[in-house]
């Protein structure tokens, strides 16, 4: 931000840097012919880590430390890791075109309250795929996997709703929550792409 004025603003560079091993790049140039830019490695990266094949391999780093990132030397291979992994970041920032329509809509009559307890009216049923947050309204079709999936140990369409108990939803909010879950069964989709690619990475590793 140019127009910054505070103590650290000099000590800061005016134009964006990336923060990538120059090796890695020139790795990387070397093995496609040209280097990627900073933003297709993060996509990249981004597509590996939701990788479940990836993911069960690396468990134990993934708990406990920076886990190895394994880049391939196959640029056609690493653009379309780079391609899917830029949808997943559009669909977890909540800015994917794949958002619309909603998966999942807000339906019932009521006062929008989200209840505390599942006596109450809150909770999921797998059968109906109906996420109720009262007696009388719910989000539905929410299927069970999407219900299930989990983001940094945490059961997401649960945990969301679970922290605005007591509370009125906004207009804003329900569709928030729309998009949300739309956003998930996406990614899980995503996954499966993202994994059906993976095993070409180890196999042409730069």
């Amino acid at each position: 931000d140019e127009a910054r004025n505070d103590l650290f603003a000099s000590l800061e560079p005016t134009e964006r840097r990336p923060n990538l091993d120059p090796a890695l790049l020139a790795a990387l140039a070397a093995a496609h012919g040209a280097a990627p830019t900073p933003e297709d490695v993060f996509r990249y990266v981004y597509a590996v880590l939701y990788a479940p094949t990836y993911r069960e391999a690396y468990a134990q780093f993934l708990r406990i430390d920076f886990p190895r990132v394994p880049f391939t030397a196959d640029a056609d291979l690493f653009g379309q890791l780079a391609a899917l992994g830029e949808r997943l970041v559009a669909l977890h920032l909540l800015r994917s075109p794949e958002l619309d329509p909603p998966l999942a809509r807000f339906q019932g009559d009521g006062d929008r309250r989200v209840a505390r307890t599942q006596r109450a009216g809150f909770g999921y049923d797998p059968e109906t795929q109906r996420v109720g947050i009262n007696p009388d309204q719910w989000f539905a079709p929410v299927p069970p996997d999407v219900w299930a999936y989990q983001i940094g140990g945490y059961q997401v369409c649960e945990k969301w709703l679970k922290d605005r108990r007591d509370r009125t939803l906004t207009l804003d909010e329900v569709r928030t929550y729309c998009r949300i879950v739309t956003a998930l069964a996406r990614t899980i989709e995503l996954q499966a792409d993202i994994d059906a690619l993976y095993p070409s990475v180890e196999e042409t590793l730069v």
